[in-house]
């Protein structure tokens, strides 16, 4: 039977697990005093997961750590072992915005394999999808540092061990902030189709419009950068034009999503204008592009704490096909040229096939695309703070 619960969303109920990954290591990572990617952001979400009403259908795990040889599969070996000691002797700083202590390599080793963890379980078929409450972040961490509050790439391990599986892995991103490291690391990758939409111009400086893969990934990348005040109205346009049909000819066995919530309009980080019945919007339509029980979202970003609790809700729900309103979706008309440029970008053009055996991980390399983004981001740029 139908049934209203929060924000006076009705749904029905159906047979459905939504497996919930997080670790107790998570809370021992710290980034430093008054930084906004803070402990406090995993109870938020927490909050979010009870109010999402799916009750008895969420399924709580303590996700592995990481291997070493998952991890060198998108990693240098020397930044790990610099990573491990430096946080041996206490912590460190990695740039401007991203450091991390004695508590905080262990939980990367975490962060990195709850996705690991949570393919696993959904193949053994204990749930219709994944939502992982981690941290630290991982979209920007790239082949040989990290940068921008992430230490590990969380999302790129998981969607590597799975490529050499010899599955076809699709990665969208919707934190505000381009996942410059997951680019990079697959930017020649064929067996991976990597969606980015993201605030532009913005940290860390990457995901025009004019990267959309090389060699053997050309056409493998699809980047749809939007101007500060983009709402939900772009990116309801996006997924209907240019992202969903761009999902559907790849034909992923596996679609995993980078969900970041930074997007949100209260988010003190950035400057674009979902709500968080957006974010339900967006998961209801990801989820429903994905293989069945074959979708596993990564938390990425979202620093205001009711921000990120309302969307979690929506977005939990959104997973596994219910829906959750704790507020109305948005609509501005500001993105929707941006987004229409992105399809003429596109039109004509196929996606790469798999190429026999992967092509492993990118060289990546910082070439500057034609519209003024580079690809492999700075390290040592930083976050701009709203005022």
């Amino acid at each position: 039977m139908p049934h209203s619960h929060s924000g006076g969303a009705d749904r029905y109920r159906r047979d459905v697990t939504l497996l919930v990954g997080t670790h107790p290591s998570f809370l021992d990572h710290s980034a430093g005093e008054g930084h906004p990617e803070r402990p406090a952001r995993l109870a938020a979400v927490a909050r979010g997961l009870e109010s999402s009403g799916l009750g008895g259908e969420i399924r709580h795990f303590t996700p592995r750590p990481a291997t070493r040889a998952e991890l060198v599969a998108v990693h240098d070996p020397a930044y790990l072992d610099a990573l491990e000691e430096a946080a041996g002797r206490g912590g460190g700083r990695i740039d401007a915005d991203t450091a991390f202590g004695a508590g905080s390599w262990g939980a990367a080793l975490h962060a990195a394999g709850a996705g690991l963890d949570a393919v696993q379980r959904l193949a053994d078929g204990e749930g219709t999808a994944a939502f992982l409450a981690l941290r630290p972040p991982g979209h920007h961490a790239r082949p040989a540092t990290g940068m921008g509050f992430c230490l590990l790439n969380n999302v790129a391990v998981t969607a590597a061990a799975l490529a050499s599986a010899g599955q076809r892995v699709c990665i969208v991103d919707w934190d505000a902030h381009h996942g410059n490291g997951t680019q990079e690391i697959f930017y020649d990758d064929a067996r991976i189709l990597y969606v980015s939409l993201h605030q532009c111009p913005f940290y860390p400086g990457t995901g025009g419009r004019t990267e959309v893969g090389a060699g053997p990934g050309a056409w493998a990348t699809l980047n749809i950068p939007l101007p500060p005040g983009s709402a939900g109205d772009a990116y309801r346009m996006a997924l209907a034009d240019l992202v969903l049909p761009r999902i559907a000819a790849f034909g992923p066995d596996w679609l995993l999503v980078s969900a970041g919530f930074d997007a949100h309009r209260d988010d003190p980080l950035c400057d674009l204008g979902l709500s968080a019945g957006d974010f339900g919007d967006l998961a209801r339509a990801i989820g429903a592009a994905a293989p069945p029980g074959r979708c596993v979202a990564f938390l990425e970003g979202g620093y205001d704490l009711v921000a990120l609790e309302r969307s979690v809700a929506a977005c939990a729900a959104g997973l596994v096909g219910a829906t959750v309103v704790p507020e109305d979706p948005t609509s501005m008309g500001l993105g929707l040229d941006a987004v229409a440029a992105a399809c003429r970008r596109w039109e004509g053009h196929v996606l790469a096939g798999p190429a026999p055996g992967g092509a492993g991980r990118s060289a990546g390399g910082a070439g500057r695309s034609t519209d003024g983004a580079t690809r492999g981001g700075a390290p040592g740029g930083h976050y701009p703070r709203r005022a």
